[in-house]
């Protein structure tokens, strides 16, 4: 498995948000990377999908920042639409909205892209569990790349907006992404 360290499209897009992230920015960010990295691998290395899953993942969590949402899937998707339309209007747009709204689902997708998307939430699946869901990934493989892109507190940041974005009650907020993220 190719590590992905850096990307010219995570990082202009992250550059846009970077001020509302605030100090969250390098564990989001190393978020992105490991799943790009997981992708990537679930995708075959297929070149074609490197540009839209890059441009996904910088948008795919933003809502949590930008609109204070626990609920974050359709104001990370509005958001990215918006930036997609100002500046990579090549990208299909109905891409880039499944990846984003359902990164979360459960079970696998099927539709327009099934195999981009599938990859795309295959690998969010295994950086959210901590590599709990390996998805066909060895144990090794998640250390190396965890090793390389270090987790840097991003879990601990989850749950800390979880709390913070539903007025200190961390276990409804919890409840609160269980019922309006996840999708099966």
């Amino acid at each position: 498995m190719d590590i992905i360290e850096s990307d010219a499209v995570v990082e202009a897009e992250l550059a846009r948000l970077a001020s509302r992230i605030g100090p969250d920015l390098p564990a989001y960010r190393n978020h992105i990377y490991r799943v790009l990295t997981y992708a990537m691998h679930f995708a075959a290395g297929e070149a074609r999908w490197r540009r839209p899953f890059a441009f996904a993942l910088a948008y795919h969590d933003a809502g949590m920042w930008t609109d204070g949402e626990l609920a974050y899937l359709e104001p990370s998707a509005a958001l990215a639409e918006t930036a997609r339309a100002d500046h990579a209007p090549d990208l299909d747009s109905g891409l880039i909205r499944d990846l984003i709204l359902w990164h979360h689902k459960v079970t696998p997708f099927s539709g327009a892209n099934a195999a981009a998307v599938n990859a795309f939430r295959k690998a969010d699946w295994v950086d959210a569990s901590q590599g709990v869901l390996r998805k066909g990934l060895s144990r090794a493989e998640i250390a190396r790349v965890e090793s390389a892109l270090p987790v840097l507190g991003f879990p601990d940041t989850l749950m800390r907006l979880a709390g913070d974005l539903n007025h200190g009650d961390r276990m409804g907020g919890l409840l609160r992404v269980l019922r309006r993220v996840y999708r099966w």
